[in-house]
């Protein structure tokens, strides 16, 4: 019903809406259409949010008013799981891959942008119906980083400070900001710090030329020189920056210093926070009130290890925030503060096991920051494995059960939510009874949902690993598609052949033993002839019968 996008058409053009702080703004862009779009829920949602709209509600006085402030809440609440939210961080990639943005700008706390929103929704819902083009977004206007970006995309990457009244007003207004003092507006150090500012979505740049008026925006400056720092509305509030002037360099500055001493992670700020250089990063989940007591002494950790280890707060209720790394340490129920690290350059993750004072603190820090702490692998508890067939493995036992067993190990690895799995337990179990009067082998199973450990690298599951005697570092796979017949003579030839290679070590060394007193022939047939045939009953009697080797010794 549309046509499809031209590939060389240019059209912008603006949609005013009369409402209180909203309007709508349509942007076209040069890419591929083919992305984000609405969410594939969004219809049920949608008759919701118009239900709700639609509703009159009875009664009055007092109770009417709190249901119409509920039924507001309820309707921006839906809305925004419907259509797209922009920010600095998506927004130049929703605008390059769509090839008509509808943007619509609103107010949390605007009565009005909440009347508008089911409408703005509706809409968005039957574009996509009709196969629309139109991509259906909405923007909070008092995101301070949309404005900065709208602005630096428009071409005014820097704000000019030329008063003292100018200085104070716009220090009134921003949080965080990068000063640069330059005598003259032009040459080398200049070009180098315009460029850096271009480049630079999410802080704005502003320049002076006095250093009188430098000293209201950044107090402690003592520089003769150009001059760049940066400003944030924290204890480290001024933080000068000490190298060369080139592009690079001075985004790599900012990289490393932006984030307050500790980042309160949200989901704005998130896509920012995983991808910044400092790889090194200690996250403490705690309740809210309990932080509060914390953030002071916390900070005065943070201030010693700046540029070197980030620091991160995560509201321990927040579901979507914790609950996803907490599940990584298998704590996910955890209510109390939990103090965790993570080194993104090996992907190695490490837990403060003890109580999460201040020193505690920062001599874990001194030690994530050293690469003297071990890595954390979670672990269920010890089991009691008294009297089972199958013995049950987890993190903390597997060396104990498996890696350093004088046994053979047969281990399934499996997860709770594999389908296939219940099927392949029911085969070793079958398989563990079948070889119950065997001694030197041992049938057991990890859930590896919920345990870890570096020497157990599993992706798929189920997942069959025979860990031989003598060669546990090396265990064979075994296919889980299997029949249990099957399986039973694998492990049957496994056994077999291990028994072997264990019987030719023994003839070998008791062959160099005894070379000066056996004949050269039969040194011969011992080094040649008998090593290459197959390990048989035969062979095994041979070797026993010539070199006079007690049956007990097998």
């Amino acid at each position: 019903m549309f046509p499809s996008k031209p590939t060389s058409r240019s059209m912008l053009f603006t949609v005013t809406i009369l409402f209180l702080l909203t309007s709508t703004i349509l942007v076209t862009a040069n890419e591929d259409p083919t992305v984000e779009t609405y969410n594939d829920g969004a219809d049920s949602d949608l008759q919701e949010l118009i239900a709700i709209d639609e509703q009159e509600g009875g009664g009055g006085g007092e109770e009417q008013q709190q249901g119409d402030q509920q039924k507001e809440a309820e309707v921006l609440s839906k809305a925004q799981r419907i259509v797209l939210e922009l920010n600095s961080d998506n927004a130049r990639r929703i605008i390059d891959q769509n090839e008509f943005v509808l943007i619509l700008g609103y107010a949390p706390w605007c009565v009005r942008s909440a009347e508008l929103m089911p409408q703005f929704a509706e809409a968005a819902n039957k574009l996509k119906e009709l196969g629309s083009p139109v991509l259906m977004a909405k923007l909070d206007a008092e995101r301070e980083d949309i404005v900065i970006w709208a602005r630096k995309k428009t071409g005014v990457p820097v704000i000019r400070i030329s008063s003292s009244v100018e200085a104070e007003d716009f220090q009134k207004k921003h949080d965080l900001f990068v000063l640069g003092l330059f005598d003259k507006f032009e040459g080398h150090d200049y070009e180098e710090f315009i460029k850096a500012a271009t480049i630079d979505n999410e802080i704005q740049f502003v320049e002076v030329s006095s250093s009188a008026v430098a000293k209201i925006l950044f107090p402690n400056i003592n520089a003769r020189d150009n001059f760049i720092g940066i400003v944030k509305s924290e204890p480290e509030k001024y933080t000068a920056y000490g190298g060369i002037f080139e592009k690079d360099t001075i985004l790599q500055f900012l990289e490393y210093n932006k984030f307050p001493l500790v980042t309160i992670l949200t989901e704005l700020n998130s896509a920012r926070v995983y991808s910044s250089p400092v790889k090194l990063q200690v996250i403490v989940f705690a309740d809210a009130n309990d932080f509060k007591n914390l953030i002071q002494p916390l900070q005065e950790v943070a201030r010693k290890f700046i540029s070197k280890i980030m620091f991160i707060y995560i509201d321990i209720a927040d579901e979507n925030q914790a609950k996803p790394f907490l599940t990584l340490f298998g704590i996910e129920d955890s209510e109390n503060t939990v103090v965790t690290a993570f080194d993104n350059r090996m992907s190695s993750k490490y837990l403060l096991e003890s109580n999460p004072t201040p020193s505690n603190i920062e001599e874990f820090c001194l030690r994530l920051l050293h690469g003297s702490l071990s890595p954390y692998f979670k672990s269920q508890p010890i089991p009691d494995n008294k009297e089972k067939i199958l013995q049950v493995v987890v993190g903390k036992t597997l060396d104990d059960l498996v890696l350093s067993s004088p046994k053979n190990v047969l281990l399934e690895v499996y997860t709770p939510w594999c389908i296939s799995c219940e099927t392949t337990t029911k085969q070793i179990e079958k398989l563990a009874k079948h070889f119950k009067g065997v001694d030197n082998l041992v049938f057991a199973r990890i859930d590896a949902s919920a345990n870890e450990h570096p020497k157990l690298q599993v992706d798929d599951y189920p997942t069959l690993l025979f860990y031989p005697v003598g060669d546990k570092e090396n265990p064979v796979k075994l296919s889980t598609k299997s029949s249990s017949k099957d399986l039973a003579t694998v492990i049957k030839s496994l056994l077999r052949a291990k028994e072997d290679i264990a019987l030719t070590k023994i003839v070998k060394d008791r062959m160099e033993m005894m070379s000066d007193a056996l004949p050269s022939k039969l040194i011969s047939f011992l080094a040649t002839d008998c090593p290459k045939k197959e390990a048989t009953v035969a062979t095994a009697t041979e070797y026993r019968a010539v070199l006079e080797i007690k049956d007990d010794e097998f």
